[in-house]
């Protein structure tokens, strides 16, 4: 079902844990799988991310995807790494089954929050300015961001 690339990033996985003190911490679940990925975000005074841990409830997709995209975002800018969409992290681990690629949604969904998370906490702004992984249960069904969906 998996490649040995998933394989490896779920059996292996890079930038597992949390960061104290993080400055942009983003949390995103999908209550249809049962998927929860929490990430953690140390960006300096330039704006580029230093580093970067992720926490993941879920399946090999799931973790592998948090992985990856962890690896894909160390050492960018918040810019760079807010162009990062699931496309970018489930084409970086060879493709993912069709009934798995929300997994790698959730990933970019995850990091963008903790952009925004970080990004509002730098100017007090709204994180709505910034990313749209924070959608109301009502609206869950029909969401889909803007450009960077891999159909499922």
């Amino acid at each position: 079902m998996y490649n040995d690339k998933v394989v490896d990033y779920f059996m292996n996985p890079r930038n597992v844990g949390s960061i104290d003190g993080a400055n942009g911490v983003g949390e995103v679940g999908n209550p249809k799988c049962g998927d929860v990925m929490k990430v953690y975000l140390d960006i300096d005074g330039n704006d580029v991310i230093r580093d970067v841990k992720f926490e993941t409830f879920g399946c090999a997709a799931a973790i592998a995807t948090s992985s990856m995209a962890t690896e894909l975002v160390k050492g960018l800018t918040v810019d760079e790494a807010m162009k990062l969409t699931n496309k970018d992290v489930a084409n970086e681990l060879g493709g993912l089954p069709p009934q798995k690629l929300h997994c790698s949604l959730l990933a970019e969904e995850a990091l963008h929050a903790a952009i925004a998370d970080y990004k509002n906490r730098k100017s007090g702004a709204s994180c709505a300015e910034y990313c749209n992984a924070c959608v109301p249960d009502d609206e869950e069904d029909s969401y889909v961001p803007e450009n960077s969906r891999v159909s499922d």
